[in-house]
């Protein structure tokens, strides 16, 4: 691997995983404080998984855009250059959507808005998903148990609306 091809995978692995601090510095405060006192769905789980779960998606997500940003960066100019580069474009939004949700959720307090942000998260994902799909399989498959976790976190999210 290149010394050019290392600083992408590690310029993409702190950002996906930047991501995950930056909500996680919303998130943990009101674990124990405002989340404790919600009424949650039978199926939730336990606290102590999300972080693990989350740490393992986001590198998942930093392996994926590392896969696409080494593709576009060796892409000729045209149309090939154009696909990726939107691609990245829609990875880096629904990065920020992920962020916001955090914020929504555990920062403002607010499972309602955060149930809007967590849609518009989950459609933002997919299209990530389909814009890598034909750039690279692995990297599209990468992002497959991100959207099963985001899929969960919905039901998650409009249970903890309904019953509060």
């Amino acid at each position: 691997m290149t010394t050019q091809r290392i600083f992408r995978f590690i310029i993409s692995i702190a950002k996906t995983e930047g991501a995950g601090v930056i909500g996680a510095f919303f998130t943990t405060p009101a674990i124990t404080t405002w989340y404790v006192t919600l009424t949650k769905p039978a199926p939730n789980p336990p606290n102590w998984i999300f972080g693990p779960v989350w740490t393992i998606l986001y590198f998942l997500m930093g392996v994926a855009v590392f896969m696409v940003w080494s593709l576009y960066a060796d892409a000729p100019e045209g149309d090939v250059k154009k696909g990726r580069r939107n691609a990245l474009i829609i990875f880096d939004i629904q990065l920020a959507l992920n962020v916001v949700w955090s914020i929504l959720f555990f920062g403002l307090h607010s499972p309602f808005l955060a149930l809007i942000g967590i849609i518009v998260l989950w459609c933002a994902v997919v299209w990530t998903i389909i814009l890598f799909y034909p750039i690279s399989r692995v990297a599209a498959y990468l992002l497959v148990p991100y959207i099963l976790w985001v899929s969960f976190a919905v039901y998650l999210n409009y249970a903890i609306f309904a019953l509060n």
